[in-house]
């Protein structure tokens, strides 16, 4: 527990309400990839969005993060057991698990002590989905500011394991049989105070709070807001997902 940077209990109740959904067919696919639905196991499960979604096809999920705070803002369903551990120490038995699954968060991991765990609980023949999202494109005229702000404003209050994010996990150790994954998307409708809020819970918006003093979403909020159409238009916006899958 005591290499775990943590970078997001500090605002767990905004993480849990303003942290986009992934798609029901992201979990369908998952699932078809199995030869038995018996246990998954949705590793820094955070508040719980990827384990809802494994909950609708697998008997049991056990869902675990080093963040007990975290925890306590997860949703409550009879499928999904929640559990506070490291990525890298489980407490589940040996061969237990159909699938492992890792959304937006193996770039925190010791990768070398997380795949010795894998190897450890996963079935033979079990499978592995680490995924994330990067920054997404807004529409327009929308996307020059917003460039501006993640790469400029709070480009240097990005932690160093960003970089893997936006790497889409390529240089990211990976040692199994590598599955191809259809292309995979969040999409949201949503206004420019729900786009603001989801940006709150960015860990670059945190660390620059904390060395400037002040908060850079009112002024981003500004420039977006003309080219909008109304604050409270909802916009459809999209994260392409990025997935690296496996098998024993």
């Amino acid at each position: 527990m005591s290499g775990f940077k943590d970078h997001f209990s500090s605002a767990s109740d905004r993480y849990a309400a303003y942290r986009p959904a992934y798609p029901a067919t992201l979990f369908a696919w998952l699932a078809n990839q199995c030869a038995e639905h018996d246990t998954a196991w949705d590793c820094a499960t955070g508040s719980g969005q990827a384990a809802l979604g494994l909950a609708a096809h697998f008997r049991a999920v056990v869902a675990t993060d080093a963040s007990a705070e975290q925890l306590r803002h997860a949703q409550a369903h009879p499928a999904v057991t929640y559990r506070v551990a490291p990525a890298e120490a489980s407490g589940l038995a040996d061969c237990s698990v159909d699938l492992v699954t890792v959304a937006q968060a193996a770039h925190w991991f010791d990768l070398p002590r997380f795949h010795a765990e894998v190897a450890r609980v996963l079935k033979p023949g079990g499978v592995i989905a680490l995924w994330g999202y990067g920054r997404m494109v807004l529409p327009g005229a929308l996307d020059a500011p917003f460039q501006r702000f993640y790469s400029e404003t709070v480009g240097p209050y990005w932690p160093p394991e960003r970089a893997l994010i936006d790497d889409a996990y390529r240089s990211l150790a990976f040692p199994y049989t590598e599955i191809d994954a259809p292309p995979c998307f969040i999409e949201v409708e949503w206004t420019l105070p729900r786009l603001v809020d989801y940006l709150s819970t960015w860990s670059a918006v945190k660390r620059y709070r904390a060395a400037e003093g002040h908060d850079p979403l009112p002024a981003l909020e500004t420039a977006l807001a003309p080219l909008w159409g109304g604050a409270d238009r909802p916009r459809r916006l999209q994260w392409p997902l990025f997935l690296r899958v496996g098998r024993r």
